[in-house]
């Protein structure tokens, strides 16, 4: 794919440098000279200029990418990159990333943003993962089905240690996605028996509230 990054910071940068690994074109934009560390991401395009005015855009001919990302330490400026990269160049596919949750509200379809990343909200999922056993994690939330990864260390006396995968009725829209057991990712079949200290990762409908799957892991059916 042919994706642009605007904002060639240590979060830009780190994302093209990824990108181009996995054999993707990068082109990194970015308004500042200091930015320009162009031997730090040698297989990519460099761009001088500013991602939130048409002409830069133009320049670039945006139009001819597949993927846009909005990855300035501005949030503003992340929502006119993404507005206009949707509106005026028809790019398939945007992604933005949210430097204050406070903002993550305005990221969506009004502002032509197809996925909101937001690494002060990432980082607290994954701080309570670390330090949660038996809590209900929510990990991340898909933005245009608004489905959600949820995480839970079974304790060693939860209710459904022992128990068969078949036998617990998870709320409806609800999958177990994966069991993971001594760092080792298990795909669960109806056979396998839940054990204490097992990671379960599940993907819930957007409707499915929380409180019913955690119900289900204190050992009440779901209803």
């Amino acid at each position: 794919m042919k994706i642009v990054v605007a904002g060639a910071g240590s979060v830009g940068l780190s994302i093209a440098r990824e990108l181009l690994l996995h054999g993707h074109e990068v082109t990194l934009v970015d308004r500042q000279a200091a930015a320009m560390r162009v031997a730090q991401a040698a297989d990519a395009d460099w761009v001088l200029g500013d991602a939130c005015e048409l002409g830069t855009l133009r320049h670039m001919h945006t139009e001819e990418f597949d993927v846009m990302v909005a990855a300035t330490g501005d949030d503003k400026a992340n929502l006119v990159v993404s507005l206009l990269a949707k509106t005026e160049f028809g790019m398939p596919r945007t992604v933005a990333r949210v430097n204050n949750p406070k903002n993550e509200w305005m990221f969506g379809e009004a502002w032509g943003v197809d996925v909101a990343v937001s690494t002060p909200r990432i980082m607290t999922a994954m701080v309570e993962e670390a330090v949660s056993v038996g809590d209900l994690v929510k990990i991340f939330t898909f933005h245009q089905s608004r489905a959600n990864i949820l995480e839970v260390t079974l304790p060693g006396d939860s209710p459904l240690v022992g128990r068969l995968v078949s036998q617990v009725v998870w709320p409806q829209d609800t999958v177990l996605a994966c069991i993971v057991r001594d760092t080792r990712p298990l795909s669960p079949s109806p056979d396998d028996t839940l054990e204490g200290c097992d990671e379960l990762l599940f993907v819930t409908g957007r409707d499915v509230q929380e409180t019913a799957l955690e119900r289900v892991l204190a050992g009440e059916e779901a209803s």
